[in-house]
């Protein structure tokens, strides 16, 4: 919008200079709105250049900052993903979530499949396969965490002194069955402070399914039961060239 009310300012001043040439100015003065006519074009073709390229750098420096918030938000998952497996729960302890990585061990689990003999009644016994499950052994989570900076997940990258907001609760997924929930987030307007505002007003207000939905970066969901993240498919793709290489 503003990009448009200087041209057309500018057409405007453009049509006046020219009026006031060819009314009032004498002929060997003409020279002096010329050059006015030619810096102002010079300036005008800067600024349309600039509001051009201005959304193309937003898009690249907000993707690059999301980025870094997105890896955070994806191994605070894993570890809350983690500690429901052996807890089955989530929690909002960050503290104690950071200390579970380092200290807890994980069951390593068998499933096979034994024949046993059940009594029918009457003297009639017959063979039925059932599954077994058993521990053979543990395992550190730690192992699960090897390379990433899990002691810093809760810190939002970009942000000085600014952490995830961590919430748990639960949602009954059909009658009868609660099943326990997570969410970690943080608002998109600290991760984007200093960039131009009306873009990062249209960035809060995005609904696009190329773009990250809503006011802020999240993962989880206290409303559903998902351990997924509000991030389009884009921000994982470098995961995928990462376990490719």
């Amino acid at each position: 919008m503003n990009l448009l009310l200087m041209i057309i300012g500018a057409i405007a001043a453009a049509v006046a200079v020219a009026f006031v040439v060819v009314k009032y100015l004498p002929l060997k003065l003409r020279w002096i709105p010329s050059v006015i006519l030619l810096l102002l074009a010079i300036y005008l073709g800067i600024k349309i250049y600039d509001g051009i390229l201005e959304p193309i750098k937003f898009n690249e420096e907000k993707i690059e900052k999301f980025s870094a918030v997105v890896d955070n938000l994806k191994i605070i998952r894993d570890a809350e993903v983690k500690y429901y497996e052996v807890n089955a729960q989530y929690t909002n302890d960050k503290a104690g979530l950071i200390n579970f990585i380092n200290t807890a061990k994980m069951a390593i689990t068998e499933t096979k499949t034994i024949v046993v003999q059940v009594n029918k009644g009457g003297g009639v016994i017959i063979d039925e396969e059932k599954k077994v499950t058993d521990t053979i052994g543990y395992e550190p989570v730690l192992k699960y965490f090897k390379g990433r900076n899990f002691t810093d997940m809760f810190k939002v990258p970009g942000v000085e002194g600014a952490e995830f907001e961590i919430e748990v609760g639960s949602v009954e997924k059909v009658p009868g069955l609660v099943v326990a929930t997570f969410r970690a987030r943080t608002p998109k307007k600290g991760i984007l402070t200093g960039m131009n505002e009306s873009l990062v007003k249209q960035e809060i207000e995005a609904i696009e399914n190329d773009q990250i939905k809503g006011e802020y970066v999240s993962v989880g969901s206290l409303e559903e039961v998902t351990t997924g993240g509000n991030w389009p498919p884009a921000y994982d793709k470098k995961d995928g060239a990462k376990k490719d290489e």
